[in-house]
């Protein structure tokens, strides 16, 4: 490698390597030669790391950096990665904030900003493009082929050359390109080579409903929003029932965004409603281009549509949580909206633990465009946020749109209707009668059960033997899964680790038959089929979970064919839970609303009113006087989570969660961050466990509360032991103050062995 006695420098650059470092959190300086003078914050670069100069992937952060060290210590910055786009400045500054507030190596950060296709330059194409020569003399002697290109390039606008080699052999009639070539050679014609992204691209349904008139409430939001300043950030909370008309306000306010010559960013939580969402952008804005980011993509339609946002080509941008660092240019960003903003999806998993709804408001600061999170059951930190904290606005839509009534809910008490009829049932009388009724009539009903599989409980039955069928890898339950084609029916499988294996024939402590227990949504297909012969045959029931739909093309066809009323019966997870519009659902059926209620989370309670209270709101989105049904099945049916969700009463359930909060000091009145120490060893998992907790307790103040170690709710999956140690301070500044503390002194090492969650949304 060269060295700066070798070649004069032209500056100095920080760059953050593509690795998980977290010794330096604000990157690495390296020389930049004369060749690579006009490097800017944002590019992909290599850099030689480490005794042997491996060449790394690695982002300019920072131009004009100081050394730092001794100068002829410092390495050359190798080349520029030319394939990939750059970062837009903006996100390099989102990138610093999140690694510092999230406790993430920098490089870890930046590198999830740009998808792997991009990285890859999958799907990317160079295209050829030709135009006449002006002034070139046309010789005599032309092929008929010849004269044909020429005058067709001679009869097209000015708007359309240069134009496509393929396309002119096309419009040229031409069952090749040679003869365009030959004119070429014969300095006729110029080529021009273009480099694009070239992906197959699924046709999206398009709703050209014409825009409703607004209500008087949707008015009065749309103009405070736009009163508090589109060029300046500021926060909006949208809490409005479901079927109030929340879309329709961010319609209405990307459409004033669009008329100011800026762009909007929408994220919606699962791809599941980018169908009806983007279908919705399309109708409204057809002479709009519309990017759409999510995990379903293909490589080279993921490559495509980021290009889109980068070039500025996309006015509009929509997806799920990984849209955040959509690469809208800075300067251009008008409006970010953060839909279901309670939803736990916008949270990663992963480093860098970065939760959507919360970098949107970071992205929307930087920006200085208005972020509005939209929900009919907000988070309580959101809610918290506007109606004590006054951080951000609230405006509210308590009532549906006009023509739309509520659906009437009843809550069932599951035991008292086993009572009733006994047997093994999964939907009891009074839900398979309304079920019945809902069939008869004509229409559609969705039945929500958010837990996959057949059996969720595999055990002997006998009393004397207790064996219960674990994964071998995680403390937890395996899961049945039927399957008619094996022969014992069927296999199980770990929803943590994926582990799978066939079903034992018999108990292998005692070789007595086994029994599986328990529901999931494979089981309440069967007995669907089994109680209603007209959904027993063809395509009018459709199970919708991560079992069944493996890519967004299943997924949109499935949802595609329950719009057009061919699914009568829409069977599913939490997926079909939240922002589905389908004005045929007369009928919504809780098969078990516990699933989540004992929990070991203390935000159990707030999930399960999220989920009743969006799953029941999918049907009462017809206009006219019928009034629709849900039923809730439970064995809590007092319980005041379920109770609140059945009243569709939001801010009742808020203020009493949100006192058993303060009164507990959790948050949103406490910030939080937990570490989850991970070992194969279960010995070395606590040593280092412990070893975290002594390393954290001088750094830690008395205002700060330490909890633990102690082993996690779910003490080993995916054959990994796992500790935990819990920090609960009383503000985000104190909390950050600990956790960069620890992370200069060496106590905090993200990677392999330690996870660090800043602000968890779930705590198993």
């Amino acid at each position: 490698m060269p060295d700066l006695f070798a070649q004069p420098v032209a500056s100095y650059a920080r760059v953050a390597v593509e690795r998980g470092i977290d010794r330096y959190p604000d990157g690495l300086v390296y020389a930049v030669a004369n060749d690579l003078a006009d490097l800017v914050a944002g590019e992909r670069v290599m850099v030689p790391l480490g005794r042997g100069d491996r060449a790394t992937a690695g982002y300019v952060i920072e131009v004009d950096a100081e050394p730092g060290r001794h100068v002829s210590a410092v390495k050359f910055v190798q080349r520029r990665d030319d394939a990939a786009s750059r970062l837009p400045p903006q996100l390099v500054t989102l990138a610093r904030w999140i690694s510092q507030y999230y406790a993430t190596p920098i490089g870890v950060t930046l590198a999830a900003m740009l998808p792997a296709a991009v990285k890859r330059s999958v799907g990317l194409v160079r295209r050829v493009f030709v135009d006449r020569v002006a002034d070139a003399e046309e010789p005599p002697r032309l092929s008929p082929q010849q004269r044909a290109v020429l005058a067709t390039l001679d009869g097209l606008p000015a708007d359309r050359r240069p134009i496509e080699i393929k396309s002119l052999a096309a419009e040229a009639g031409l069952r090749s390109v040679s003869p365009i070539r030959r004119l070429a050679q014969r300095g006729l014609l110029t080529t021009i080579q273009r480099t694009g992204v070239d992906a197959a691209w699924a046709d999206h349904a398009v709703d050209a409903a014409p825009p409703p008139t607004l209500t008087a409430a949707q008015r009065q939001v749309i103009d405070a929003i736009d009163a508090a300043g589109t060029d300046a950030f500021s926060a909006h909370l949208l809490y409005g029932v479901t079927g109030a008309g929340k879309t329709e306000v961010y319609l209405r306010l990307i459409e004033r965004t669009l008329a100011r010559g800026k762009s909007a960013l929408l994220l919606v939580p699962e791809i599941s409603l980018t169908p009806q969402t983007g279908g919705r952008l399309l109708g409204r804005f057809p002479d709009v281009t519309v990017a759409i980011l999510h995990s379903g993509l293909t490589a080279a339609q993921r490559h495509q549509q980021w290009t889109l946002a980068a070039h500025g080509a996309a006015s509009i941008v929509v997806g799920a949580r990984s849209a955040v660092f959509a690469p809208v240019p800075d300067g251009t960003l008008g409006l970010i909206v953060v839909d279901e903003e309670h939803d736990g999806s916008y949270k990663q998993d992963q480093a860098p633990r970065y939760h959507g709804r919360d970098v949107a408001l970071r992205r929307g600061q930087l920006a200085g465009c208005p972020v509005v999170l939209g929900s009919a059951t907000p988070a309580l930190e959101s809610w918290h946020n506007a109606t004590m904290r006054k951080t951000a606005q609230l405006h509210r839509l308590d009532d549906r749109a006009p023509g739309l009534r509520l659906p009437r809910v009843e809550v069932v008490d599951l035991a008292a209707e086993r009572r009733m009829r006994p047997g093994k049932h999964l939907l009891g009388p009074t839900l398979e009668d309304a079920l019945r009724d809902t069939l008869d009539a004509g229409a559609q009903a969705l039945l929500l059960l958010n837990r996959r599989g057949y059996a969720n409980y595999i055990a002997c039955p006998s009393s004397g033997c207790g064996w219960v069928m674990h994964c071998e890898g995680c403390d937890v339950c395996m899961v049945y899964h039927r399957d008619r084609r094996l022969p014992a029916g069927g296999f199980v499988r770990c929803h943590h680790c994926q582990r799978e294996q066939r079903l034992p024939r018999a108990c292998p402590d005692c070789g007595r038959g086994i029994a599986t227990l328990g529901l999931g949504t494979q089981r309440v297909e069967e007995e669907l089929r089994a109680k209603f012969p007209v959904l027993a045959e063809g395509d009018t029931l459709a199970r919708l979970d991560s079992d069944t739909v493996r890519s967004a093309r299943g997924l949109h066809d499935v949802l595609e064919r329950f719009g057009a009323g061919i699914v009568r019966v829409l069977l599913g997870t939490q997926m079909i839970a939240k922002g589905l519009d389908y004005p045929g659902v007369r009928l919504v059926g809780v098969v078990n609303a516990d699933t989540a209620i004992n929990l070991p989370d203390f935000r159990a309670t707030e999930r399960t009113f999220q989920l009743v209270s969006q799953v029941t709101g999918r049907c009462g989105r017809a206009e006219g006087p019928r009034r629709d049904r849900a039923i809730v099945q439970s064995f809590h049916p007092d319980n005041h989570a379920i109770q609140m969700a059945a009243a569709h009463d939001y801010p009742a359930f808020a203020a009493a969660e949100l006192e058993d909060r303060r009164l507990c000091g959790l948050p949103p009145f406490t910030r939080m961050a937990r570490i989850v120490v991970r070992h194969r060893d279960h010995p070395r998992c606590v040593a280092l466990a412990h070893a975290l907790a002594e390393g954290l307790t001088p750094l830690v103040p008395p205002s700060v509360r330490m909890d633990g170690p102690a082993p996690c709710p779910i003490p080993r999956l995916s054959d990994h032991h796992r500790q935990e140690v819990q920090l609960i301070a009383p503000s985000a500044a104190e909390l950050q103050r600990v956790l960069a503390a620890a992370r200069n002194a060496g106590v905090l090492t993200p990677g392999a062995e330690m996870a660090i969650d800043v602000d968890p949304v779930a705590v198993l």
